[in-house]
């Protein structure tokens, strides 16, 4: 895999994303040369870990730099993109890369047309923004997407993803949707998932919800992982309605917000627990059933 020159990066913006991979590329020996940020979170952040690295206006910090990290919020890039191509920030040759996981290089389209090459790199990680970050990326996966047909620019891609630690994973610009829903469906809904979790056992009078979750849910998530539909387990997977049907009346009564939650959740470990032979079909039925009446009557 080629090795990228030295090159200048500039950051857009210095948020938690921006300022780990712009640390990251400088351990990498790249060099920051200007960043932006406005809040004093950014600011704190920037010096911290891009110690006197300027923050500019954003048009600025493009025009100093050779590689151009656009880490935005999704629905912000493309309104910057159209931006620096309309002050002519852009120029022929840069680089120009985004850390959105929801796009492909079609969103820089502005960009390519104006010379640059185009890429988006995710990293499979949340970020705190802090410096154990950095590390963390040598763990992390990181979705590659380039032009179609232009092996040069997915090399340029993966030899930055590697430079910065982590390792690069192909994604075709037509499968960015589904790959980010995955994604999102995965960390964001676990994460409230196991906040519902926890506020479920501190209504049942246990005050250190999180350290009886801890070791239940790392095993659940470490035997998913290795075993897939194999490692379902609980009354779903057994059959137990009649436990189910418990739960069913007491997050009603007690945590109705979670009960739709819960029920869904059920209904897909049922057909899952069925489809890999773990659940007969006919009580799989059942409980589908049961939890279709539970819906209907919360419904009316």
């Amino acid at each position: 895999m080629d090795r990228p020159a030295r090159l200048a990066i500039g950051v857009v913006s210095a948020g938690r994303v921006g300022s780990v991979l712009g640390a990251a590329l400088t351990r990498a020996g790249h060099t920051v040369v200007a960043a932006s940020g406005l809040s004093a979170a950014s600011v704190r952040r920037a010096d911290r870990l891009l110690p006197g690295v300027p923050l500019l206006p954003p048009d600025e910090v493009v025009r100093s730099a050779d590689l151009v990290l656009l880490a935005l919020p999704d629905d912000a890039l493309a309104g910057m993109v159209r931006g620096l191509v309309a002050t002519d920030s852009l120029r022929p040759g840069q680089i120009v890369v985004h850390t959105s996981g929801a796009h492909g290089v079609e969103i820089l389209e502005p960009a390519a047309k104006a010379g640059a090459l185009p890429l988006a790199l995710h990293p499979v990680m949340t970020f705190t923004g802090r410096e154990e970050d950095i590390e963390r990326m040598a763990n992390c996966c990181v979705g590659v997407t380039a032009t179609t047909g232009d092996d040069a620019a997915w090399n340029v891609g993966e030899a930055l993803v590697v430079e910065m630690g982590g390792e690069p994973v192909r994604i075709p610009e037509p499968a960015r949707p589904l790959y980010h829903a995955a994604l999102a469906h995965g960390a964001n809904h676990l994460v409230t998932l196991v906040a519902d979790c926890a506020e479920l056992l501190r209504g049942a009078g246990i005050s250190d919800a999180e350290r009886v979750l801890g070791p239940l849910l790392s095993a659940a998530l470490d035997n998913v992982l290795r075993q897939g539909d194999r490692a379902l387990t609980g009354p779903v997977a057994r059959g137990d309605a009649g436990t189910v049907r418990s739960h069913l009346r007491v997050l009603a009564e007690r945590a109705p917000e979670v009960s739709a939650a819960y029920t869904a959740l059920a209904r897909r470990t049922a057909a899952r627990a069925a489809g890999a032979g773990l659940l007969a079909t006919d009580t799989a039925a059942d409980l589908t059933g049961l939890l279709d009446d539970h819906a209907r009557g919360a419904d009316s």
